[in-house]
This record gives C-alpha cells, structure tokens and sequence, in this order.
C-alpha cells in the first residue's frame, strides 16, 4: 500500500494537506486547504488501484476512473457534496470534493449508545427523507448512479441539519453493455453490502444494491447493533436479529420495511429507492411474507449434533470395525 500523504504536501501546487480523515480499503480521504481560493476546505480522496492487475488492466481501470469522475463533476444535489476536480499524479488517481462539517451518523448512533438510548425513529425518518432524495437523483441519471457505500460513517449531518452522502470511492454508472472490472480495491463495507456486490464484474449490481445498503444502515442506526452479514444470512436466515426484538420503541411498520429492503435476492426488495422510502412512512404497502429475512437465497441452517449423540455414533462405529475384523480373520 503507498504511504499516505503527509501534512503540508501539496497536489497539483493547488491542495495543501491538512491532515488524514479517513482510510480504507478502497483509498484514503484527506482535509485540504484549496490554495487558490483562500479560506475553502476540501476533501481529497485518493483512489488506489489494484496492483495485482496487468498493467493493460489498470489502464482500464484509470480510464474509466476519469470518465466516472467526469460524471459525478457534473452532478448538483443539496445531499451530495461537489465534486470540484479530479487528477492524476504518478500511479494515483484524485477526488476533490467539498468538505462536509458535522458529526456523521455512526458518531450519532455512538452516541445514543453510549447513553443506553437510540435515535429516534422520527428523527431518522427525517433523515432518511434527504437521503432517498439524493439516491433518487442519482439513480434517475442516464445512465443510473449507484453508490455502493451506503452506511453510517459515510452520511453527515451539517450543523443546519443537512444530511450529506459523502465518499464516491466506489460509485458505479451503469453504462450499458459495458464491462466493467472493479477499479479500486474493496467492495463495500460487509455489514452493509448484498450478496450481488460480490464478485470480480458488477454484471449483476443496480439500483436495489443501495436499496439493500440503506436498509441495514437503518438497521444499525435505529438498534445500535450491526446486522448480520449477507454471506452470514445465506447461510442461516435465522442470524439477523429483528429490529424490534433490540428496540422494542420501534415501530412494526418500519421494521418490516427494513427486513424488504434487506431482502437477500434484489428481485424481493424494493424496486426504487421511492418505494422504499414509502413503505418506510406507512404509504405503500409491503409484501405479507412469513419471513422477509430469508428471501428465495433461503437454505436449510446446518445443525450441530449434540455431544452425547456424537459419542454414541463413534461407539457404534468403533464396535462394528472390531465386528468385521474379527470376522476376516
């Protein structure tokens, strides 16, 4: 991995660096002063291809970094933050993005949790109503934006009470009939990711991957708990807990709404973020399923045989060799 930026380094003798913020799989993210417009801050991220690709790989790889970047620059939303400039210097690529002041939800989440309380279901509705705005816009783009990295630690809340959609370190547009190899290492963060992220291509990645993402980011922020993993889930429907079985204060009507939109198969979710967002605040009707947690990925949960019984199957087995052997002989 190359060495982060340090404080005081400069990019394209325009971007001064303040300091690390954020660090992960797909790259790092840095507070930078703009020079040349005095007193602005903004957010680098720095994009880190996979090294392990052939070299006509990661050239792919960086053209479709610039083409993706030359579309988020033109995207305008109050939730999202601009994307300002994007570049290269040596084998790493370049992000600029507004700053966005404020705790992010995670720290929100903490919070409560700390205090032995949750956020309130009103106030994350609330939230919630920005958000399916700004994934509405940009899934309605031709073509579709998906994010990819829904969760809390990615969504902030200005001091006005703005929520932002910060991070497009793995944003994806959805040319069609167009192959696409993974740009940047990482697919998501697995507490929030679906099972069809996964994988070397995004052949099977839309618009009800975010659905997914937001649903058990709900999840986590309205029970101060983390979900389950869909791989975990795959292999037993049962590990994902109900929300109200951790937050007894929350609502039936967005419990169920959380479970849909947390559907293992795309095809069980919600269709749009609308839909969603509807079903959320009671307007739209949801699937009257036995088990909305399991989906048509369901399979028989593997069962542990108790000890006892372990023993006993060893004894009979042990007993019926010494029977055969002493009849050979």
């Amino acid at each position: 991995m190359p060495h982060p930026l340090k404080k005081g380094e400069a990019l394209r003798s325009r971007y001064k660096i303040r300091e690390l913020i954020g660090q992960g799989g797909t790259g790092s993210i840095y507070l930078a002063d703009d020079i040349r417009l005095e007193g602005r801050l903004c957010a680098v991220k720095e994009v880190e291809h996979n090294r392990a690709l052939p070299p006509q790989f990661i050239a792919q790889a960086r053209e479709q970094f610039f083409r993706e970047a030359s579309v988020l620059a033109r995207l305008d939303h109050p939730n999202l933050p601009k994307v300002s400039d994007f570049f290269s210097e040596g084998p790493r690529d370049y992000l600029v993005m507004d700053y966005v002041p404020g705790k992010d939800l995670r720290e929100r989440m903490l919070e409560a949790r700390q205090n032995k309380t949750f956020l309130s279901e009103k106030e994350v509705l609330r939230w919630v109503a920005q958000l399916t705005d700004a994934l509405t816009y940009l899934h309605q783009q031709d073509p579709p934006i998906i994010h990819r990295d829904i969760k809390p630690s990615n969504l902030k809340i200005t001091p006005s009470g703005l929520i932002k959609l910060v991070d497009f370190g793995l944003v994806k547009i959805l040319a069609p009939n167009e192959v696409t190899i993974t740009i940047i290492q990482g697919q998501g963060t697995a507490l929030y990711t679906p099972l069809e992220q996964y994988g070397g291509d995004d052949s099977h990645t839309d618009v009800r991957a975010d659905i997914f993402s937001l649903g058990a980011t709900l999840y986590h922020l309205l029970t101060n708990e983390p979900p389950a993993e869909a791989r975990k889930r795959f292999l037993d429907t049962r590990s994902l807990t109900p929300p109200r079985d951790i937050n007894p204060s929350l609502s039936s009507r967005v419990e169920k709404a959380i479970l849909w939109g947390m559907s293992l198969h795309p095809d069980d979710r919600p269709q749009s973020v609308v839909e969603f967002r509807e079903a959320l605040l009671g307007n739209q009707e949801i699937p009257n399923r036995a088990d909305l947690q399991g989906s048509s990925f369901n399979i028989p949960a593997f069962r542990l045989m108790p000890q006892e019984q372990v023993a006993g199957y060893a004894a009979l087995a042990l007993f019926i060799i010494g029977l055969l052997a002493t009849v050979t002989r």
